[in-house]
């Protein structure tokens, strides 16, 4: 159990974090500030920021569950981040330095107009939401567990809404800057966490443990599917191919055309500051992945290969939150449950300003036509940031009962609209011909396409190929069904709306 000195380490970390992110925002004169850092930011605290916002506490709690429960795989991912990201930095960022450009959306506007504009902003708030929705219950788990055994009545909703509190707080007065910064300290601070846990569990396990992991094939990195049939890799999302392709095209999608990372990247002074910090955080991130399936792989020689269920857990991942509350000197279990908060607090905080950017930016100023000052403007922002605040913890609060369906749909969102998103900023760089019509039918088309796919399309080892509309997981166990691997579904979706919005444009002349 944790000891006085481990709440001290938490409460201080709240109470500093909200006072330090306030210092170092500063005083912000316009949203160009606000939003943007006065495009004065140094590149390798966008790079921190970038690593930090696509790192939450699902990443920290449930990277060492995937090694726990299977083999190092998942690593096989990361060069498809790399080789993503480079075509982001190499195409897609000078484009937005250009165009001296506020959102990513600003682009489709530019290209395509209005319409298509609006339509790939909200696509992209409803997004945020319901994935960083799920994101922020996710961190109260491991603290309601805590809280639990210590005695202490606490609900999901109080310590949201602590969390989120404190991080609206900072990240509503000052703005982007703070943000980064805060990031940047968030990051080292889990990342710190992670390898003081790595030191503790190298102390703790056998001589010769990397060997017996070898032997069980824990620490399997290349899995190539030679000798498996096509449907085999297009149903598993770590065979080699699968990984890099859908990987990279993931990447192109999330760090290319997401709100949340581009608006990162616009902070920085130069295009070329912008391309460092992209191609920075993909390495970060390889390490980063690295450390915490190693840390997994030490869990499961430490736990000496006991299943959850065994150990009285119901998933592989509360495995690593039980280590950091049964394996840790008094002191550091709080400190390393302080970073699994900076990683939630990180994403919801980027989150926060993206999304009161994006729905100001690309909607309101829009559809008002017109420009207030800089005054009212800067206002403006911070409603909007106080607004998608409490809509955070009050939706992040619906996630209490686990068997909501809207648990699947949040973790799943991603995959309906990053493909459409990618395919149109694809047709606005690469075509012609297409049109905003064309550009905005190809976008819903792809998204309602997805939605069949993702939830209808299932493939049988005895039977084939099968269209199944959202079966049961008793159908799914006794008939074998495996969906379509993840890391497919932004390919398919990008191909999808490129393909119909090309055709789409035909109909017109150069």
């Amino acid at each position: 159990m944790l000891t006085a000195l481990d709440y001290i380490i938490l409460a201080a970390y709240l109470l500093g974090v909200a006072a330090f992110g306030i210092i170092v925002g500063g005083r912000q004169k316009n949203t160009t500030d606000y939003f943007l850092g006065g495009r004065n930011l140094p590149w390798w605290a966008v790079c921190f920021s970038i690593v930090a916002t696509e790192t939450s506490t699902l990443t920290v709690i449930g990277v060492p569950a995937v090694a726990y429960g299977g083999s190092m795989t998942f690593l096989q991912i990361t060069a498809g981040y790399v080789v993503g990201r480079t075509v982001v930095a190499v195409w897609f960022l000078p484009r937005y330095y250009q165009g001296q450009l506020v959102t990513a959306y600003a682009f489709l506007g530019k290209r395509f107009g209005d319409g298509m504009r609006l339509a790939a902003s909200s696509a992209f708030l409803v997004t945020r939401l319901l994935a960083d929705g799920v994101r922020l219950f996710a961190t109260a788990i491991p603290l309601k567990v805590i809280a639990d055994g210590a005695g202490v009545s606490v609900s999901y909703m109080e310590i949201i809404a602590v969390m989120g509190f404190i991080t609206v707080t900072y990240t509503l007065i000052g703005g982007i800057r703070a943000v980064v910064w805060m990031d940047v300290v968030q990051m080292v601070l889990y990342i710190g966490g992670g390898l003081i846990a790595l030191f503790f569990l190298l102390y703790a396990v056998p001589d010769g443990w990397w060997q017996h992991a070898a032997a069980a094939g824990k620490v399997k990195t290349l899995y190539t599917g030679a000798g498996e049939t096509f449907a085999s890799w297009f149903t598993q999302p770590y065979v080699l191919l699968t990984a890099v392709v859908g990987g990279a095209v993931f990447s192109m999608a999330s760090h290319g055309t997401d709100q949340l990372i581009v608006q990162r990247l616009l902070t920085c002074r130069s295009v070329s500051g912008g391309q460092k910090a992209l191609v920075g955080s993909a390495v970060i991130v390889v390490v980063q992945f690295a450390l915490f399936l190693v840390i997994g792989v030490l869990l499961w020689t430490f736990y000496q290969g006991q299943t959850p269920e065994a150990m009285g857990m119901s998933r592989a991942d509360e495995v690593f939150p039980r280590y950091i509350m049964e394996g840790l000197p008094p002191g550091l279990s709080g400190l390393l449950l302080a970073g699994i908060i900076a990683a939630a607090m990180s994403t919801l905080s980027s989150s926060l300003n993206s999304l009161a950017s994006s729905s100001m930016l690309d909607i309101y100023h829009r559809l008002r036509r017109r420009v207030a000052g800089e005054v009212r403007s800067l206002r403006t922002a911070r409603l909007m940031t106080l607004f998608w605040g409490i809509l955070f913890v009050a939706f992040a609060s619906l996630f209490e009962n686990t068997r909501n369906p809207v648990v699947e749909l949040g973790l799943a969102i991603a995959s309906f609209t990053y493909g459409g998103l990618l395919g149109a900023f694809l047709l606005g760089l690469f075509t012609r011909r297409t049109v905003q019509a064309d550009a905005v039918i190809a976008f819903f088309i792809s998204i309602v396409v997805m939605v069949v796919i993702i939830f209808g399309v299932w493939y049988s080892p005895s039977e084939g190929w099968l269209f199944y509309f959202a079966p049961g997981d008793d159908v799914i166990a006794a008939r074998g069904l495996r969906a379509i691997g993840w890391p497919w579904y932004t390919v398919t979706g990008s191909l999808i709306t490129v393909a119909a919005g090309a055709l789409l444009g035909l109909r017109h002349r150069t």
